[in-house]
């Protein structure tokens, strides 16, 4: 009877031990988090992932697949957030099962970058030299209007090659809508978006793929965010702005661009920051969004998420400048606060409120 019983005891023993098991990894999971969306401000966000996961043994996985991705992915509940440039229209809150708060997490500069042999950083554009060569109507880098910009730098008889997005991208948003607001023939013939029908070029996905066609190919030119063309070493443009200046792209620059539209970010979190009218601002710069539901179905997993937002948008701003993205101001930063605080009970409940 002795034996039976010890035997029984282990039993029921490794019946405990095993329920306790499965508790624990419920509860791990519960505070594991998922993201998809926005390529633009993937260097922070990984940094910010491997920072705060190290912290707090949060584990965030997140999927770099462009804005048009992580907007679907939100719609369709895959995630537990969604990221993009491109702050979502009337139409496509509408369109989501539920309401969602946008939450501004930094702003960053959309250069273009080059690969021209002989011809190093900082060559002048203008926004009639930019739209004609992404209309396809300026082809050679030795273009009379090109050259009158750069009447210090030997630009060859080279062909332009124009790298392009290929997927639905927050990046392209920003970089169409400057080119529809200087330029009229490119509102009239392109439009703006998160895509567009190029008139010329070659289309890779994501940042990293625009980048990969500019350093593969001598003569080329396009568009991606900063932190991709420093880390790829590849020159950029300085682009002459509304007031008449050529500005580098730069935390300072793009800080200026972002700082006159605080006001108006007070009526409406959604404000587009290109051609500022700011004589040091960069003209294409943008905010970039996590976007979430307002109410969580899963109470850990809300907890966690705004956790990890309200983390970000204090303590996280700290680990930008180094990744060249503008920190946030400190006006904006108090919007955010107020948007997480609506995030379920179980939110306002974490922020103290």
């Amino acid at each position: 009877m002795v034996h039976n019983t010890s035997a029984q005891n282990g039993v029921i023993r490794l019946a405990i031990s095993a329920v306790l098991l499965l508790i624990a990894l419920a509860v791990a999971g519960a505070t594991d988090l998922s993201g998809a969306g926005a390529t633009f401000p993937y260097p922070l966000y990984s940094k910010w992932f491997d920072v705060y996961g190290q912290a707090t043994g949060v584990h965030i996985n997140y999927q770099s697949i462009g804005s048009g991705g992580g907007i679907k992915a939100l719609q369709t509940q895959t995630v537990d957030f969604g990221a993009s440039d491109a702050p979502l229209s009337n139409e496509e809150l509408k369109a989501l099962p539920a309401p969602i708060e946008q939450i501004p997490m930094v702003a960053g500069a959309v250069v273009i970058a080059y690969n021209l042999s002989g011809v190093g950083k900082g060559l002048h554009l203008d926004a009639e030299t930019m739209a004609g060569m992404f209309l396809g109507t300026i082809t050679k880098w030795d273009d009379p209007k090109l050259v009158k910009l750069n009447p210090k730098v030997k630009l060859p008889n080279k062909q332009i090659i124009i790298a392009h997005r290929s997927d639905g991208s927050g990046t392209t948003y920003i970089f169409t809508h400057y080119l529809a607001a200087i330029s009229p023939a490119w509102k009239t013939k392109v439009g703006a978006g998160k895509s567009v029908e190029w008139p010329v070029g070659i289309g890779g996905k994501g940042n990293e793929g625009v980048a990969g066609v500019i350093k593969q190919s001598d003569g080329s030119l396009g568009y991606v965010e900063l932190a991709y063309a420093t880390q790829n070493n590849l020159p950029y443009a300085d682009l002459k702005n509304k007031a008449g200046n050529f500005v580098e792209p730069t935390i300072a620059s793009t800080t200026a661009a972002a700082a006159g539209y605080v006001n108006e970010m007070k009526k409406d979190i959604r404000v587009s920051i290109v051609n500022s009218p700011d004589k040091k601002a960069y003209p294409i710069a943008g905010f970039t969004y996590i976007m979430l539901y307002k109410a969580q179905s899963n109470a850990e997993k809300g907890k966690a998420l705004v956790a990890f937002l309200s983390w970000a948008v204090h303590d996280g701003q700290k680990y930008a400048e180094a990744l060249q993205y503008a920190p946030l101001p400190k006006t904006v930063v108090t919007l955010d606060e107020f948007e997480l605080k609506t995030i379920t009970a179980a939110g306002q409940q974490l922020l103290g409120k």
